[in-house]
């Protein structure tokens, strides 16, 4: 049995989007999705994001066996635990899929914290076996370009990406409810390949 664990979006929390999708889907074979509950979601801390999220990843059982998923800017909440993750004492995840996720600001004043500085990209890579970024090319929120957006997260991290010409945000407002088969498909691809 592997763990997945999601860092949502602003204003999510664990039955939004996609993630009952990807929670079922997973527990076809075993796996088993946690969303835990950020707190608040509305206005976002990166200190307190970052610790709730590393708090559940870190009890998700071996990182071998978990993969990190992040939503929106629940990816860079993801990447900015993984700068201060120790992989050395405590071992690499089996990997990282970033959906939708802004490589840098994208305009909104709440989410400017999770932006500020650069990313550790060096001490990122070393934290997982894999890393993977799922993009829609109409996507809203990660303008003006979000192709830019993902190529910059695949230099930074040496990932694979798949742009995707629809989906847009994957799911923009809490209770959009969707399927991302994809995001399923790139989970089951990083647990297969772990290490």
């Amino acid at each position: 049995m592997s763990a997945v664990v999601v860092s949502h979006g602003l204003g999510a929390r664990e039955d939004s989007v996609w993630f009952p999708y990807l929670a079922r889907e997973l527990a076809a074979s075993g796996d088993v999705v946690t969303v835990p509950s950020l707190p608040g979601p509305q206005t976002p801390d990166l200190t307190a994001w970052r610790s709730a999220f590393g708090e559940a990843a870190r009890a998700a059982g071996p990182a071998g066996d978990t993969v990190l998923v992040g939503h929106s800017v629940g990816g860079a909440n993801v990447l900015r635990f993984l700068e201060q993750y120790d992989a050395e004492a405590h071992g690499r995840f089996a990997g990282v899929l970033l959906v939708a996720t802004p490589a840098r600001d994208v305009g909104y004043d709440v989410l400017k914290e999770f932006f500020a500085e650069p990313f550790d990209w060096a001490r990122i890579r070393a934290t997982a076996d894999g890393f993977r970024v799922l993009q829609a090319l109409d996507d809203p929120v990660n303008q003006p370009d979000p192709a830019a957006h993902a190529r910059d997260l695949v230099a930074g991290l040496g990932a694979t990406a798949v742009l995707t010409a629809a989906g847009a945000h994957f799911g923009a407002a809490p209770d959009d409810h969707v399927e991302v088969p994809e995001a399923v498909r790139l989970v089951r691809e990083l647990l297969a390949a772990r290490a």
